[in-house]
């Protein structure tokens, strides 16, 4: 399970927004220097918002501004990262075949390239809403104590 540190911004009677700052993956990755993620995080200060369940927690134990830690599934960051990378560039290359077996040209197949790509990034997407509140994807609490995962 990735861990990743964030602070309280609000506090709900299910649940807290909280805000993070992406680092732990950072320092994992292989690219390191060479990556424009990592580059515009530092820039900008990038923080993300999540809402994260109290699953059964009384939201009385938590404080605006108080630091907690946040778990998150490696399968669920893995699998996430094929379908955003892969969709788009597998249909952006079916498009492609599809239009150079219809005798396209090089103009009609440079446009459904693109073409592939919007929709395989449209796909990306609805998968997105679809799963949007999926408990088995969504980031979970971690204490001293335990995990508590969401079913």
């Amino acid at each position: 399970m990735l861990i990743e540190a964030g602070t309280i911004v609000a506090i709900e009677p299910d649940g807290l927004w909280v805000e993070t700052i992406q680092r732990s993956t950072c320092g994992s990755c292989a690219a390191q220097k060479g990556c424009g993620q990592s580059l515009l995080a530092k820039l900008a200060g990038h923080t993300s918002y999540l809402w994260v369940s109290l699953a059964g927690r009384r939201a009385d134990d938590y404080r605006i501004g108080e630091e907690i830690k946040l778990g998150v599934p490696e399968e669920v960051v893995a699998n996430g990262s094929l379908i955003v990378y892969f969709t788009p560039l597998l249909s952006m290359l079916a498009a492609t075949i599809v239009a150079h077996y219809a005798h396209a040209g090089e103009g009609g197949t440079a446009l459904a390239a693109i073409a592939g790509l919007i929709v395989g990034g449209a796909l990306v997407r609805w998968h997105a809403f679809k799963h949007r509140h999926d408990s088995r994807l969504q980031p979970v609490l971690v204490d001293d104590r335990q995990i508590v995962q969401l079913v």
